[in-house]
């Protein structure tokens, strides 16, 4: 049991893993028993407490190997209360901001609402009081199984994504929730929602039986959400591992058109009330133990005998238009795994392009002009392997930021504090450039109003985070200030505009309201700049002889002799460049 939820992500990871191995590891895996156990114990210790209204029960079983939190209601949800008026509305996350505002976490910028099952909701709103006290009795060593039967499975389905936003995950086992004939709570939007958090699907498996009329009442035509349904779609969507279980067999399905039309295709009006899953939990075992092979498949595609294997292990007999269908998703599932997007796989490569530029850098600053200067004028042959090796590196972190930022909130929080680092050494080495082609012709002006969504958000990102590891101190920026590249990416950005400033003012003698601007800008730099050399927040190549910072302060240092700015100038970075005590900035020594 201790190693289960390593197992069983392990399983999910194989794209074309067989659904009955994956079923056969669940089942001899002893979750299943156990899970249904602790369900079963809790409606005995409540069989003979009167309620009404399905008030949630819960019961908490802590095992050597691992803790079991156990949903229930009381008395049982049947069909009939699934079937009454109103119990299949959805409610939508906007709404519940104000009541319940636990799953905001779930919401992003390409999915910003969703919705749930209004009955569901409110069941587990009659939790919120405990779940602190829930939350305090989860071990962070040991596997955590949550479980629940009928709408109990609902409230154990909620439960475990609230907890899932709560718990720290870098050093906390991801729960497995396992429900026993839990109808459907959600809509495409929350599948979609828990689809955007990498590792969350794997955490739930549904177990379903094909005599089970619970999880099937939302699918129903004759049981719909209302008009005035709070979602979308107005439709109910799985989302999840479904372990679909008839006399058979059983199989494991994750894709929610198959699970759908399993769910359709064995909904009966006649059904039992009550589905005791503790039978169909030994049957499970009865016939992994046995082995039984009665399952006819004469095919020699291995593709197409696994899904149909798959569906006769459901009960739906050869469905050959089911099958089809299913060999179709699964290929394009293949090719769009295969598509997505994975920084990790592509790191390497931007690691080789940066250090290309890092060569770059070192012998431009050998010539006497440093990198940014080099590529704006294109002094050498190598400004062309430079353009792809930028290109091939925008392009990789255009994409990685894209990504992140359609991420839910903790979910884009994680992924933004792995990548800052490497963004951030990014964002200082190559904005410089893009700058340096934007002001190349001498021509264009103002690149902070046009500037690229992507380095924004990179900066932004940097200065959300608030670790102590993430801010330098004062020392250590001295000692390797020789090293290092301008904390402020749009540095030239600033020296650029000053310089237009500077020959704007040499250019024209008359004084004018646009003369005070430029004065004004020329102070602001003056003062920008020299907050930046006393936090060593600059790389000591802007003093290179050939470089535009020092051909800005050529300029300004006539219009000063001149008296244009009159007293109107910093006389401390006035003194400092006149004496060259600047020179003494790269040791640390200012």
């Amino acid at each position: 049991m201790a190693d289960l939820t390593r197992q069983w992500r392990m399983s999910q990871s194989q794209l074309f893993s067989s659904g009955s191995e994956v079923g056969n590891l669940v089942v001899t895996s002893g979750v299943l028993s156990d899970s249904w156990d602790v369900n079963s114990a809790l409606y005995t210790e409540i069989n003979n407490t009167p309620s009404s209204n399905f008030p949630i029960r819960f019961k908490i079983d802590k095992r050597p190997n691992c803790n079991i939190i156990a949903f229930v209601t009381w008395p049982p949800c049947t069909k009939e209360h699934l079937q009454a008026v109103g119990a299949a509305d959805f409610v939508s996350s906007s709404a519940l901001k104000d009541t319940l505002p636990l799953f905001e976490f779930l919401c992003s910028k390409t999915n910003p609402c969703f919705s749930i099952n209004k009955l569901a909701v409110e069941c587990f709103k009659s939790l919120r009081g405990v779940l602190p006290f829930l939350r305090s009795e989860i071990l962070n060593y040991k596997p955590l199984i949550i479980t629940g039967h009928g709408l109990g499975g609902s409230v154990a389905s909620l439960f475990t994504l609230w907890l899932l936003s709560e718990i720290n995950l870098s050093n906390t086992k991801r729960p497995l929730c396992v429900t026993f004939g839990s109808p459907l709570i959600g809509d495409e939007d929350l599948r979609e929602a828990i689809l955007q958090y990498s590792a969350w699907n794997s955490c739930f498996l549904h177990v379903v039986s094909a005599l089970d009329p619970l999880p099937r009442v939302f699918t129903s035509t004759r049981n719909p959400p209302s008009i005035e349904s709070a979602s979308r779609t107005n439709e109910y969507k799985p989302f999840g591992t479904f372990m679909l279980c008839s006399e058979l067999g059983f199989t494991c399905f994750e894709e929610p058109e198959f699970i759908l039309e399993f769910l359709k295709s064995t909904y009966s009006e006649v059904s039992p009330q009550f589905l005791d899953y503790k039978p169909i939990v030994e049957q499970l075992k009865l016939k992994v133990i046995c082995q039984d092979t009665r399952l006819d498949v004469s095919t020699s595609e291995p593709l197409r005998a696994g899904i149909t294997v798959q569906v006769l292990a459901t009960g739906l007999g050869q469905n050959i238009n089911m099958i089809d269908a299913l060999i179709t998703k699964t290929w394009k599932s293949t090719i769009h795994k295969a598509q997505v997007f994975d920084p990790s796989k592509e790191l390497n490569k931007m690691k080789i392009n940066m250090a290309q530029l890092e060569w770059y850098k070192k012998t431009s600053k050998d010539s006497g002009i440093g990198y940014y200067d080099s590529y704006k004028n294109e002094s050498f042959t190598s400004d062309q392997d430079v353009k792809k090796f930028k290109k091939t590196l925008t392009l990789y972190w255009e994409e990685l930021v894209d990504e992140v930022e359609k991420k839910p909130q903790k979910e884009g929080a994680s992924f933004r504090t792995r990548w800052l680092f490497a963004g951030t050494n990014y964002r200082r080495m190559i904005e410089p450039l893009d700058i340096a082609a934007f002001y190349r012709d001498g021509r264009r002006r103002d690149y902070l109003k046009g500037r690229p969504k992507h380095y924004k958000l990179l900066e932004e990102w940097l200065n959300d985070d608030k670790r102590p590891a993430s801010i330098p101190n004062i020392n250590s920026k001295k000692k390797n200030v020789e090293a290092s590249l301008t904390e402020d990416s749009c540095f030239w950005a600033h020296v650029e505009e000053a310089r237009i400033s500077c020959k704007w003012l040499i250019q024209n003698s008359e004084s004018s309201i646009v003369e005070g601007q430029h004065k004004s800008k020329l102070n602001e730099f003056e003062g920008y700049v020299l907050g930046l050399l006393s936090n060593y927040a600059v790389s000591p190549e802007i003093f290179l002889p050939k470089s535009s910072f020092m051909g800005w302060w050529k300029e300004y240092e006539e219009i000063i002799d001149k008296g244009i700015m009159g007293t109107f100038y910093s006389l401390q970075l006035t003194d400092l460049m006149k004496t060259r005590r600047y020179s003494h900035y790269a040791t640390g020594s200012l």
